[in-house]
């Protein structure tokens, strides 16, 4: 699954959303795309009966078939998707279908069963307390995805693997050009033992130390580091480093280098010490366009959030604008 890489533009952490679900008696279509795997208690029941996490309708006795509509958090191009119906064993969907539209602004329910749906996966059989991965080929940019299970039944997690491709008319000013939700990403990392440093771009302040990045414990000389490719290219006007919930295990030091062609690399911000459980705030000292950041931390330890604020070139901008055209049905 390389598609995975990407993040998942329908998880809550990017403020992705079921907004309608035509059945959800057992279990609620929110839990489709809460973080993190599914959990399981066999001693849990509730007054409908054994309770999931994840979406489960109840079993059909007409025909047609359930579905659930999610609003991606960011809207992008979908490189693949996982219909996970873990610990949902005698009553999982036999097969599933994944659709998909472009609507602008926040359409109603109403606006979105009128709007034209294009199929990203075929209706195809799937498997219980499994993951069912799904490429997607299509190339064109969707901000809402529906996923249909035939006839009824429990799915515990909904992934939409996918590059962001963030409305380019609110990108105009000073932003965060490391974001996710504007396009950021992580390129390169020297150790993700714990987690993802991808979480460093999301929105938002992390709630746990388990919202961050945090490296294992380094044994030699060496430092840890992630790099970012910026939403484009763009001049740095000022940055935060946040060790918050990182107390025993925040870096000693950090510093941040910028980059336009990953091989002349200048000084964003010179390794400085960082305290724990601590938002650091820091002016550029560089005015050079960079596409791409380092952040270097010392020896290792955990971060909760990279922001990178500035604004991006014309050209940067105006190339932002034409591409967003070319991908949108």
């Amino acid at each position: 699954m390389s598609f995975t890489r990407y993040p998942d533009l329908a998880s809550r952490a990017l403020a992705g959303s079921v907004v309608h679900a035509n059945d959800d008696l057992f279990a609620e279509r929110e839990n489709l795309i809460k973080p993190g795997p599914a959990v399981f208690s066999a001693e849990d029941f509730g007054h409908k009966g054994k309770v999931y996490d994840g979406w489960e309708t109840r079993r059909r006795r007409t025909d047609g078939h359930d579905y659930a509509i999610v609003r991606l958090g960011v809207p992008g191009v979908v490189h693949g998707v996982v219909v996970d119906t873990a610990w949902f064993k005698g009553n999982y969907p036999p097969y599933a279908s994944v659709e998909a539209t472009s609507v602008e602004g926040a359409p109603s329910v109403a606006e979105l069963s009128d709007a034209v749906w294009e199929t990203l996966v075929p209706k195809a059989t799937i498997k219980g307390d499994s993951e069912n991965p799904f490429e997607v080929g299509d190339p064109r940019r969707w901000t809402h995805v529906r996923l249909s299970i035939y006839p009824d039944g429990g799915v515990a997690r909904f992934r939409v693997h996918g590059e962001p491709i963030p409305d380019p008319r609110f990108l105009d000013g000073t932003i965060d050009l490391a974001a996710a939700e504007n396009g950021g990403d992580v390129v390169d990392c020297s150790n993700m033992f714990y987690s993802s440093p991808a979480q460093i771009l999301q929105p938002g302040r992390a709630r746990i130390m388990g919202d961050g990045w945090e490296n294992a414990r380094r044994r030699d000389d060496g430092n840890d580091y992630v790099t970012v490719r910026l939403a484009g290219r763009g001049t740095v006007r000022r940055v935060e480093i946040d060790t918050s919930y990182f107390i025993g295990n925040a870096p000693g030091w950090a510093s941040l280098r910028g980059t336009a062609d990953l091989n002349n690399w200048f000084d964003i911000v010179p390794k400085t010490r960082l305290q724990p459980d601590t938002r650091h705030f820091f002016h550029s000292a560089s005015s050079e366009e960079a596409t791409h950041v380092r952040l270097d931390v010392y020896p290792d330890g955990g971060l909760a959030r990279l922001r990178v604020h500035g604004e991006l070139t014309p050209a940067a901008h105006e190339a932002a604008l034409r591409r967003w055209h070319d991908l949108t049905p």
